[in-house]
């Protein structure tokens, strides 16, 4: 068992060695440009790009809540999109639900946990599902132990 690490940073910028693999949650309706994507997008092209393609392909593919998509940007690193939200959120009102899907993060969470084991790999990531998704860390951090942590997954997430 692995110990989640909670510190300060840029996910973008992993503090580990060898192989690594960063982690976020998109939305399922193929818009990409607000929060955490904005900074893999400054760093790497090929996550949104690919995540636009699989979005674009979607009648042909897997894409849906509780997918995943493994991109390669460095030798040793690969971004992971994890569809976990269910549309955007467009204004903040007691009718406009948070588009996270905490089913569909846990269901990625465990395909994340494949990819790593895979490529030896340690996970990184912003408090996913948090954010622009709506979600509480409360319901998320154990979702990540279970997953990643208790598998032997070195895991941190980084807070900006």
């Amino acid at each position: 068992m692995s110990d989640l690490k909670i510190i300060k940073g840029d996910a973008t910028s992993p503090q580990a060695k060898g192989p690594k693999v960063i982690a976020h949650v998109c939305n399922d309706i193929g818009a990409w440009g607000k929060g955490f994507v904005e900074a893999v997008s400054r760093r790497w092209p090929e996550p949104e790009r690919a995540f636009r393609r699989w979005h674009r392909e979607r009648a042909g593919n897997d894409f849906g809540l509780g997918a995943t998509q493994i991109v390669q940007v460095q030798a040793d690193i690969w971004v992971v999109n994890m569809i976990g939200q269910r549309g955007i959120r467009t204004a903040r009102s007691r009718n406009n639900a948070a588009p996270v899907r905490y089913e569909a993060i846990e269901k990625c969470l465990h395909a994340l946990a494949g990819h790593a084991l895979a490529l030896h790999a340690s996970v990184h990531m912003p408090r996913i599902g948090c954010g622009l998704a709506g979600g509480r860390w409360e319901r998320i951090e154990p979702m990540i132990v279970a997953a990643l942590c208790d598998r032997d997954i070195p895991t941190t997430v980084y807070d900006f």
